[in-house]
């Protein structure tokens, strides 16, 4: 994974679990979200992956990101499930990947926030933030994944100490934001900052997530002058829809394609999906990539 980083390899990362896993049916409530599917539907979670694998993603995002123990114990379990609940995620991930016998596929495990990610005024005090990232890395390490995606990230704060623990691990470590509609976090810092802190902290590569494909854009300036590995991975609506106010903003297979293809045409090197995509948006990007770049 870190040869790729370095090289500037293009990336095509798989798209949403969660949104995904309820629009097959299973539920998917805060605040365990997509880790309830470890233990009720279990082969429901590694069908997406598969379905990902064969969509075309290079790579694949282990289903960890509500498998910490501050979650596990919110949503009425054992906290020292964990460790368990997370290699479980990362042995389904990897069995996906197999899928893909013709190509390289990574596996990497997501570090989420640790609250919500829409809500940065509930994110934690230091010294827990130290703690239980540094638990969810090691979890991880132990786990065998390829590298550590520090993703939805909305404030510093919490963006610098997830990166910290990821690097300690030594695994390959990319951070990834979510802004408004300006270059801006959630929190109102400045995008361009933030990423150049996190970069001093050892993130080998950066990105921004979970925002609409019309608003990654203005980010990508603030990404291309880091000098880094940089992408985005868009969602197609924020999380918490309702039948009055969906979840997904209308953006089909073909136009998050095409919005992809002018990403890469600005140098980004890892494109993906976040809340709302499927695997049809992922086959949509792998088709524009493969047209622009493999002639």
């Amino acid at each position: 994974m870190r040869e790729c980083l370095e090289n500037r390899r293009l990336l095509l990362l798989d798209g949403a679990t969660g949104t995904e896993l309820e629009r097959r049916g299973a539920p998917c409530s805060l605040p365990l979200w997509s880790a309830s599917s470890l233990i009720e539907d279990p082969g429901l979670v590694a069908d997406i992956h598969a379905a990902y694998a064969r969509s075309g993603a290079q790579v694949l995002t282990a289903n960890t990101f509500r498998t910490q123990r501050r979650s596990l114990s919110r949503g009425g379990m054992d906290p020292d499930l964990a460790a368990e609940l997370t290699q479980k995620a990362v042995d389904l991930a990897r069995e996906g990947s197999l899928l893909s016998p013709d190509r390289e596929c990574f596996v990497l495990g997501s570090a989420a926030p640790l609250e919500d990610c829409f809500q940065p005024e509930r994110v934690p005090e230091d010294r827990a933030l130290e703690i239980e990232h540094g638990e969810h890395a090691r979890h991880l390490r132990n786990a065998g994944v390829d590298g550590i995606l520090v993703e939805t990230m909305n404030t510093l704060r919490e963006a610098v100490a997830a990166t910290r623990a990821a690097r300690a691990t030594g695994l390959p470590t990319l951070v990834s934001f979510t802004c408004g509609a300006r270059a801006q976090l959630l929190s109102g810092e400045p995008l361009a900052a933030s990423l150049a802190t996190v970069i001093r902290e050892g993130a080998e590569a950066v990105m921004v997530n979970c925002l609409p494909a019309s608003d990654v854009g203005i980010c990508l300036q603030d990404l291309r002058n880091t000098q880094r590995p940089f992408g985005a991975y868009p969602n197609l609506g924020a999380p918490g829809g309702t039948p009055d106010e969906p979840r997904s903003a209308p953006c089909s297979p073909v136009e998050l394609g095409r919005y992809a293809q002018s990403w890469i045409a600005s140098g980004a090197t890892l494109v993906g999906g976040c809340c709302g995509t499927t695997p049809d948006h992922i086959a949509a990007l792998a088709n524009s990539r493969r047209t622009k770049f493999e002639r």
